[in-house]
């Protein structure tokens, strides 16, 4: 077994635990959301409710069961026992030290709800994604082909036990994507909801439609849209929203698709190697999703939650993000080419246009940081960490 990777995201969640009596860290399977909390909670029991005699002794007398950790505990894959939630409430109530529980899940919407309704300014809350590269880099396992990152995808054990790719995300296809997600909606028609994956990794990047969507996969609408809110909540996809104020009435409506992680995403478009993925057409697309996560996690590591953005109005003027930062506004154009040139800052001076005080960045697949002008610079791929 190898090292195992310190998490950027612990400083905040021992900050979190000094604050709430319980900390809820959710993300998707695999992500190192039961490793980070045995890190936390070293010494404190494990409990994993998908353990199915755990799950019955907890669902045969609650009480009893939950008496058992009085003193604190990790609750791994919480979502199983939505019950816990109101017995927990109880407990923190008469117990208000801080940082009592560690609860994890990797259904986002099961445990926000919950959450939300029971344990409402008792528990923190965090998202914990697959290794970021700044991650990665400090645990001196970099490489210097931004393909064969994008390839690898982030998820821990592939980078913990040098794993190829491919088998390990095989797996975890079979396991979590057509057996776990599938279950909670129980989607009988596997071969019509295996389709929709498939395809909404080659929408990856691109404006939503989930009329094109529905028709490719064979079923309704209201169908894909629902299968849409299982993968959103199952942390496999994320909707990028378009930014727009109320002053501009031209600006898109629709969101973009992104997968959390580009190895599953290059996993399901059938690229294996970072040779297939430079020839791939979709490459542009791919290596935009993979900043686009990146920017994502280190955000969410700082425990920072706001929204992200793209911008495009209906004349096809577009910038691929739009990121809050420190009280700054910056938009972020972002292309695959190792090579700077002009064109690539046309939308990004677009925006600058009715936007004179953001700032403009554009990070492509090149080695060199430039500064272009006041508040306009070009950052490479491999300084995405600063970011």
């Amino acid at each position: 077994m190898g090292n195992i990777i310190h998490r950027a995201i612990q400083a905040e969640a021992e900050f979190k635990l000094t604050q709430f009596r319980a900390l809820c860290i959710t993300g998707p399977r695999q992500s190192g959301k039961t490793t980070l909390s045995k890190m936390l909670f070293k010494g404190k029991p494990y409990i994993n409710f998908e353990t199915p005699a755990t799950q019955a002794e907890f669902e045969l007398n609650p009480q009893a069961f939950l008496k058992k950790y009085a003193g604190g505990a990790v609750f791994d894959e919480v979502q199983r026992v939505p019950l816990i939630f109101r017995y927990l409430q109880e407990m923190l109530d008469k117990n208000t030290k801080r940082g009592q529980f560690i609860l994890t899940g990797s259904n986002n919407f099961l445990l926000q709800e919950q959450v939300s309704q029971s344990l409402a300014g008792r528990a923190g809350y965090l998202s914990l994604l697959p290794l970021s590269y700044a991650e990665i880099k400090e645990s001196k396992l970099a490489i210097d082909s931004v393909e064969e990152l994008i390839v690898n995808g982030g998820y821990p054990e592939i980078w913990n036990e040098k794993l190829k790719p491919t088998g390990w995300l095989e797996s975890y296809v079979l396991t979590y994507v057509q057996r776990d997600v599938r279950l909670l909606k129980n989607i009988n028609d596997l071969a019509a909801f295996n389709r929709f994956v498939f395809l909404c990794a080659n929408f990856a990047g691109q404006l939503l439609n989930r009329d094109e969507i529905a028709k490719k996969t064979g079923v309704d609408t209201k169908t894909i849209q629902s299968w849409l809110g299982l993968l959103e909540s199952s942390y496999l996809i994320y909707m990028l929203q378009p930014w727009f104020s109320n002053a501009n009435k031209r600006m898109v409506k629709s969101p973009k698709i992104y997968f959390h992680d580009t190895g599953l995403l290059c996993y399901l478009m059938g690229i294996h190697n970072k040779l297939a993925l430079k020839k791939h057409p979709q490459y542009g697309a791919i290596f935009e999703n993979w900043i686009i996560n990146e920017i994502q996690k280190n955000r969410l590591n700082q425990g920072i939650i706001s929204p992200l953005y793209f911008y495009r109005d209906s004349a096809g003027n577009e910038i691929d993000l739009i990121v809050d930062k420190n009280d700054e506004q910056f938009g972020i154009e972002i292309k695959a080419a190792k090579k700077m040139e002009s064109t690539m800052f046309k939308g990004l001076n677009h925006w600058n246009k009715y936007h004179p005080t953001a700032n403009t960045l554009l990070i492509y697949g090149g080695d060199k940081a430039v500064e272009i002008k006041t508040k306009q610079t070009a950052l490479p791929w491999n300084q995405i960490d600063h970011f």
